[in-house]
């Protein structure tokens, strides 16, 4: 007989219900869409503290990065889970690959245009006839900019670093809050010495990070693919709750892969990646894809000869947050 005893027990030992009444672990695989860093320190945190084997999920953490792109990865069907922007996404549905967004982890947008205020440029309308840095693959929300206040720009590829912005190159560069954003501050500048302008306060916010599978897989797996979502949430939950704890574990994850990266730094990007996740005055609960937002980056893709047609909404998104 199962008694009270033996129960408590096994949670003492950590084993999870599903465990220790017999099922056996699922194995899945999670690909991060970049190298180790707090931008993912969610996943690091479910994984290390148990919750996708609490879940039935055995997970393997995949090395993300340049050489292993989420786009190519998943299309090919190379791995279960991983992680995109909504713009990727809608980008990669409409070329073929169904793809279902299963947890929108991101919620306010991220993606800045910074200017160094001896620049002169106050305004959108300032930035008229000036060079602006944009990275090759994430244009989409600095165009709709441009194009929401009318200004032609003189664009310039944005490589890897914010060199050619430092030395003077650009008056404007393209940069993630919680990473180049950082990244200039640690190069010596101030931040009254910057001026960033966020897309989201300029009613474009397009949401980034969310966690995608195939289709197939969600058909085939909808309760197991509820279950890593309901996981990762926790993992994400704890990692905003405990942050010298995930730091800890997010350094160990750098050091492994020899990622060049400080601590420091890493706590930036952490606090940043919990104010777009969890921005104050959002009442959409974590890890769902709010309509609108879904509508407005996928018009605004259509406006831009990007997508041929908009998918529809209940196709690629599937509302795994349940915590039930």
């Amino acid at each position: 007989m199962f008694t009270r005893a033996m129960l408590t027990l096994c949670i003492l030992i950590g084993l999870a219900l599903p465990q220790a009444w017999g099922e056996e672990l699922r194995t899945f695989s999670f690909l991060p869409q970049w190298l180790p860093q707090a931008q993912f320190a969610g996943y690091y945190m479910a994984y290390e503290k148990g919750f996708y084997k609490k879940n039935g999920i055995n997970l393997m953490i995949m090395r993300g990065g340049p050489e292993h792109p989420p786009t190519e990865t998943i299309a090919q069907n190379r791995v279960n889970f991983t992680t995109m922007f909504l713009s990727s996404a809608i980008k990669l549905r409409d070329q073929g690959v169904r793809l279902v967004n299963i947890g929108q982890i991101v919620q306010r947008s991220g993606f800045i245009l910074v200017t160094k205020k001896t620049s002169g440029i106050g305004s959108p309308a300032d930035l008229r006839g000036k060079k602006v840095s944009l990275w090759t693959d994430f244009r989409l929300q600095p165009q709709a900019f441009f194009r929401k206040y009318g200004v032609e720009v003189k664009p310039v590829y944005q490589g890897a670093t914010m060199n050619l912005f430092l030395r003077g190159g650009v008056a404007a560069a393209s940069a993630m809050w919680y990473n180049e954003y950082h990244a200039l501050l640690n190069s010596g500048l101030n931040e009254d010495e910057l001026r960033p302008f966020f897309f989201d306060q300029h009613g474009l916010n397009f949401p980034e990070d969310g966690i995608y599978c195939l289709e197939e897989t969600f058909r085939r797996d909808a309760d197991l693919c509820r279950r890593f979502v309901r996981a990762s949430l926790e993992g994400w939950e704890y990692a905003f709750a405990n942050p010298e704890e995930s730091l800890d574990v997010v350094m160990r994850y750098i050091r492994k892969a020899n990622v060049g990266a400080n601590r420091v730094h890493q706590k930036w990007m952490l606090a940043r990646m919990r104010d777009i996740i969890l921005p104050p005055g959002n009442n959409t609960a974590l890890g769902r894809l709010k309509r609108e937002d879904y509508l407005r980056v996928a018009g605004e893709m259509k406006g831009s000869g990007l997508i041929k047609e908009i998918p529809p909404y209940g196709e690629i998104y599937a509302d795994c947050t349940s915590r039930k």
